[in-house]
C-alpha cells in the first residue's frame, strides 16, 4: 500500500514509521523543512523509545521519505492520512485551519488524479468536524465527490 502521512509531529511521525516498518510504501509530508529534512537523513524529529532506530532502518530501506511538496504526497499516495495539529483558540474550541488547508491541499491535488483516493483524518476533531470542514474542503477544491470519487473516514488518536 502506498501511503502520505501529512504532518510530521509525534502521531505522524510514528504512524509513518510503523506503516513502513509492515513495508508499505510512505511518504511523509510537512510545511517544516527542517522536519523533512531530518527523517530524510535518517532520524526523527520527535523523542520516543525506539523511533530512532525505526527511523533510520526504514528510510534506509527506502520504505519511507519526506517532502514539503503535498501534490508529491498525494500522487505518489493511495491513501493520506491526516495528523495535523489542533491547538485550542482562546475561547477553548479548536482551530482547525490547519487541517482546513491540508484537506484543501489534498484535494486539490487528487482533482487530476485519475485512481480514487481516500483521506483518513487521525487529527482530534469534534463531532461534525468531517461534515462540516474536512468534506467540504476536500470536494470544493478536487471538484469531486466524497464517497463517489474518493473516500474520508476518521481514525482518531486516543
Amino acid at each position: 500500500m502506498r501511503l502520505s502521512v501529512f504532518g510530521l509531529g509525534y502521531v505522524g511521525c510514528v504512524s509513518a514509521a510503523c506503516f513502513a516498518k509492515e513495508g508499505h510504501d510512505v511518504i511523509g509530508v510537512d510545511v517544516n523543512t527542517q522536519k523533512v529534512g531530518i527523517i530524510n537523513a535518517g532520524n526523527s524529529p520527535i523523542v520516543e523509545n525506539g523511533i530512532g532506530e525505526l527511523m533510520q532502518e526504514v528510510v534506509a530501506s527506502r520504505k519511507l521519505r519526506a517532502t514539503t511538496d503535498s501534490a508529491e504526497g498525494v500522487l505518489e499516495s493511495d491513501i493520506s492520512l491526516v495528523c495535523v495539529g489542533t491547538p485550542s483558540n482562546t475561547n477553548g474550541s479548536l482551530d482547525l485551519r490547519y487541517i482546513t488547508r491540508v484537506c484543501e491541499e489534498i484535494g486539490a491535488a487528487f482533482k487530476t488524479k485519475a485512481e480514487r483516493h481516500v483521506v483518513i483524518v487521525r487529527s482530534t476533531m469534534l463531532p461534525g468536524t468531517i461534515e462540516n470542514t474536512v468534506i467540504p474542503a476536500l470536494e470544493e477544491y478536487s471538484e469531486k465527490k466524497a464517497g463517489k470519487d474518493f473516500g474520508v473516514c476518521i481514525n482518531p488518536e486516543f
